[in-house]
């Protein structure tokens, strides 16, 4: 096994051959998303609606440096090549909030490979990362690299130490990170024995080819959805379920606006650690650097949702008015 400095490793879980030894620092995002988790973070990780995409100015960036910040700003790889520095922290600050809930934490990497015109900063996996005496510790596992044109190569386990002045890190509020951790444990649970039901049906024979059964399906359904409405709670997460027969419009609204104020102590969060590690790695071109990234009014804030909360308790504003504010904005 060999020890270097050096820059991280892009690889694919795909061609990760896992040891024993491996598995103590590795996470696979593929053993730890269930059913219900999975919809949970895709609903809780689009912090921005869609109709924050179409346009406009959704950030104040202030800067001691306005070209430095753009330039780093515009540099950042993302899923969508976008050229609008809005739409660039859109998109990254949501990568960033998928990272959190896979591995509670999400890493880039400053590249400017000794030419400050060719600047980029791109992601690369939590999962292996470890932050040991102010240096961050990369552990790349046994892998396969493939080539179009020559057998595949076989790379050996390697532990690279990474340059700090160039790694950015992004890591979890602690009570965001405490919340879902509650949250996921009965997630999983449910997941586990969401087709349990069927162990309670008894089985045809020839005997008895249509067998009776006195269980009631009816009350293990509403047991199931009481206990998902629990362990949501503190998250406000409805579970993507729609039909309000069961359920009050007061509760969706109420619980719509804790689920959306969840999602903007994160956005805000997110981009307080963008300016602050933005500001950061500027350094190493002006000393002096500094940035600010903040939300305008065009996007929602938590004092106007704690505002509707208070309305809404004494029915001075209606459902429509809510769920408009809470998922259109």
């Amino acid at each position: 096994m060999k020890i270097f400095s050096e820059k991280p490793v892009r690889y694919r879980h795909s061609d990760v051959n896992l040891g024993i030894l491996d598995r103590l620092f590795i996470k696979s995002v593929l053993d730890q998303s269930s059913f219900n988790q999975r919809m949970f973070d895709e609903d809780f990780t689009r912090i921005f609606s869609y109709r924050n995409r179409d346009g406009g100015k959704f950030f104040d960036i202030s800067s001691s440096d306005n070209d430095l910040a753009s330039r780093l700003i515009s540099k950042v790889q993302t899923n969508y090549a976008s050229r609008s520095l809005d739409k660039i922290i859109i998109e990254w600050a949501e990568e960033i909030a998928r990272s959190f809930l896979w591995f509670g934490s999400a890493h880039y990497i400053l590249n400017d490979e000794n030419d400050k015109d060719q600047i980029h900063i791109e992601s690369f996996s939590s999962s292996g990362i470890a932050h040991l005496f102010g240096r961050h510790i990369q552990w790349v596992p046994k892998r396969t690299k493939r080539h179009w044109d020559r057998d595949d190569e076989v790379l050996s386990r390697t532990i690279r130490i990474l340059d700090p002045d160039k790694v950015m890190c992004f890591t979890m509020p602690k009570a965001i990170k405490r919340m879902l951790s509650s949250q996921s444990r009965t997630l999983a649970l449910l997941d586990r024995h969401q087709f349990s039901v069927a162990d309670f049906q008894p089985h045809a024979t020839h005997e008895n080819p249509n067998p009776s059964t006195y269980f009631d399906f009816g009350t293990w359904r509403d047991t199931q959805e009481s206990a998902l409405y629990r362990a949501t709670r503190c998250t406000g997460w409805n579970g993507r379920k729609y039909d309000a027969s069961k359920r009050s419009d007061f509760f969706d609204c109420y619980r719509l606006i804790r689920f959306r104020r969840n999602q903007l102590v994160l956005r805000d969060e997110i981009l307080s650690q963008i300016s602050a590690e933005i500001s950061r790695v500027g350094k190493r071109y002006n000393t002096g650097f500094s940035v600010r990234i903040l939300g305008t009014d065009k996007l929602p804030n938590i004092a106007q949702l704690n505002e509707m909360e208070a309305r809404l308790a004494r029915e001075e504003v209606s459902f429509a008015e809510v769920i408009d504010y809470c998922l259109k904005r």
